[in-house]
């Protein structure tokens, strides 16, 4: 008999369903929310909201898409943490009164595992058609609230090796792109004009973090500074204090630069602590995972490295690197598998521990 789960996703922004069978995603419903972008970023009250009105029909859709009826249905599974709490407890407890009423288990997932685990949905680029990697594999999860190194020993055995100690490299991203004036979100917009840039016109620092953890608060006040001073400088200096006109003159002439090489500087730290997690457990096989894994910049110097150090790499397809519930229902299914179920008492969290 199949195995057939039902997973929700509802952690930051989004509110998605996914019905996986037998380890096949057939079907990954997403509903975004324009509703932040004229505040320059997610509000957690208007999320929560905008998930109640958007769950029913997802789910609805991702049974339709999936050909699937409520009787086939052997799991139900939802995303427990971290994100939004607010955003969690609309998923959570919908995903529990679905379990209830069709008297099926109730799988929590974490979010950041399930990122890894989009790595073993088949669909692959850069790693070979229909590849998956062989256990143990490292991946690096990069998102807009986290950073890590993880080693995947197996689908439900994981293990960070390091993580950022302050921001993460998504923020990096999304803090420069409204330091520089542009819409919500600025990620994108970053990626798409650093395209067009020169990436090695300006050099910003690449902090010196011991070990295989991130920091990128030091990097983001580098950029402030640059762009207060207008090119002239990476630190604060009166003296050199730009006019606020001066300021708007040098990004409009050089944004995409700029854009550029801040990109380039982020991509050189994410890919030189990669490089050393690699040297430091002899591991070859090597994933990247979540929303900043559909940068392209990021994308192309991942494959480039993997071709120069010999790495066999992998990365999702693009619908399944952004919050998707594709992936919450991938890491159910091997949740399942090792009975690994939880009960109506499970809570969500803003913080989870791995």
């Amino acid at each position: 008999m199949s195995v057939i789960i039902l997973a929700i996703e509802s952690s930051c922004d989004e509110t998605s369903a996914s019905v996986c069978a037998d380890g096949k995603i057939l079907s990954n419903v997403i509903a975004s929310q324009s509703v932040h972008e004229k505040y320059g970023g997610v509000v957690p009250e208007l999320a929560s909201r905008a998930h109640m009105e958007n769950i029913v029909p997802v789910v609805d859709e991702a049974l339709k898409n999936a050909n699937c009826s409520w009787q086939h249905v052997s799991a139900i599974a939802f995303t427990q943490a971290p994100g939004l709490i607010g955003s969690l407890l609309v998923g959570a407890q919908f995903a529990k009164s679905l379990a209830l009423a069709l008297n099926v288990p109730l799988i929590a997932v974490h979010h950041m595992q399930a990122h890894v685990i989009a790595n073993l949905i088949p669909a692959r680029i850069a790693g070979g058609a229909d590849e998956k990697p062989s256990f143990p594999f490292l991946c690096l999860t990069v998102s807009g609230g986290h950073t890590q190194i993880v080693l995947c020993e197996s689908p439900t055995k994981m293990q960070v090796l390091g993580e950022t100690i302050d921001d993460a490299a998504g923020e990096a991203f999304d803090k420069t792109a409204k330091l520089l004036g542009l819409p919500y979100p600025g990620g994108p917009l970053i990626d798409q004009y650093a395209q067009l840039g020169n990436a090695n016109r300006f050099q910003f620092p690449e902090p010196q973090i011991p070990d295989l953890n991130f920091s990128f608060s030091g990097l983001k006040t580098s950029i402030l500074y640059f762009l207060r001073n207008a090119g002239t400088s990476l630190v604060y200096k009166e003296e050199f204090l730009a006019s606020e006109e001066e300021q708007k003159q040098f990004i409009t002439n050089n944004l995409n630069d700029i854009c550029a090489s801040v990109q380039s500087r982020i991509v050189s730290i994410l890919l030189n602590k990669l490089k050393k997690a690699s040297l430091q457990t002899g591991i070859k096989h090597i994933c990247l995972a979540g929303g900043v894994s559909a940068n392209s910049g990021l994308r192309k110097a991942f494959i480039e490295r993997g071709e120069k150090y010999n790495w066999k790499t992998y990365i999702p397809a693009f619908e399944y690197c952004t919050d998707n519930a594709a992936m919450i229902a991938m890491a159910a299914y091997y949740k399942f598998l090792e009975n690994d179920f939880s009960d109506l008492s499970a809570v969500p969290g803003a913080r989870a521990e791995w």
